[in-house]
């Protein structure tokens, strides 16, 4: 295989998928969503030709030209295009793929500021999709998120599955949007920036940090916590989405 002009296997981040059980996962999960699917990443069509097996519109992406011309002819039935995942519209109603390690966070943040898709499955590092799903506490990224979108592990996938091999497993993380927001839409910029404030803040205990990121005395921030439903809770990292949205509008009224 000739080397990209965007260069090699390193310096694309390219662990292309062997393993499997993988595969069969991705097609599975993959299954069970609705409508035309976007594939970031496609390389040397693995997951592409299970993808092609549903029968429903396929687009695929690369960002190595030399593997995108030959999966073209391999897949005439598929729309296989030379595209880079951080700029290339997610206009489907899926979005699927084995991100590239090193541009997870950038994706994800595109992704989950994009209004067009429905239902992602990305493999990501382990540790990443472990932390989006909320498993061990949560992350800012996916507080700002829950109220639009729903976050689930689905497997852990062993180092050896990729070739070259890296140095972490994968994970297997999905996302669903929300058919009714926990939070307003118009609410999402102040939404955004009082989670900021809540994990950057100060304070001992939860009220105390609401307290601070909401700019409320103290007895109004412990009547929030207490009316929202948060009160057992003792740092950002443990709420949930709905303890999250309720906390927001008890602040959000004053």
């Amino acid at each position: 295989m000739p080397r990209s002009i965007h260069g090699g296997r390193h310096e694309l981040g390219q662990n292309f998928l062997t393993h499997r059980p993988t595969l069969a996962r991705l097609s599975t999960l993959v299954g069970c969503t609705s409508g035309s699917i976007l594939e970031l990443g496609c390389g040397d069509g693995a997951l592409t030709r299970a993808l092609a097996q549903l029968g429903r519109p396929l687009t695929a992406i690369d960002v190595d030209e030399h593997r995108v011309h030959r999966l073209r002819r391999a897949l005439p039935g598929v729309r296989v295009e030379v595209a880079d995942a951080t700029r290339h519209p997610f206009d489907a109603e899926v979005v699927v793929g084995n991100i590239p390690f090193h541009l997870t966070t950038p994706i994800l943040r595109r992704l989950l500021s994009s209004g067009r898709w429905n239902d992602a499955v990305l493999l990501t590092q382990w540790e990443v999709a472990r932390k989006r799903a909320g498993v061990g506490g949560g992350t800012m990224m996916t507080a700002q998120s829950a109220p639009w979108f729903e976050f689930s592990l689905e497997g852990r996938v062993p180092a050896w599955g990729f070739s070259p091999q890296p140095s972490v497993d994968g994970g297997l993380l999905a996302i669903t949007r929300r058919g009714s927001p926990l939070v307003p839409d118009a609410d999402r910029r102040a939404y955004d920036a009082f989670v900021r404030a809540m994990f950057t803040g100060r304070g001992g205990g939860l009220p105390a940090i609401v307290a601070t990121a909401a700019r409320l005395p103290m007895p109004r921030a412990r009547r929030a916590v207490a009316d929202s439903g948060a009160g057992e809770r003792r740092l950002p990292r443990d709420l949930r989405p709905q303890d999250w949205a309720a906390l927001w509008h008890q602040v959000a009224r004053g």
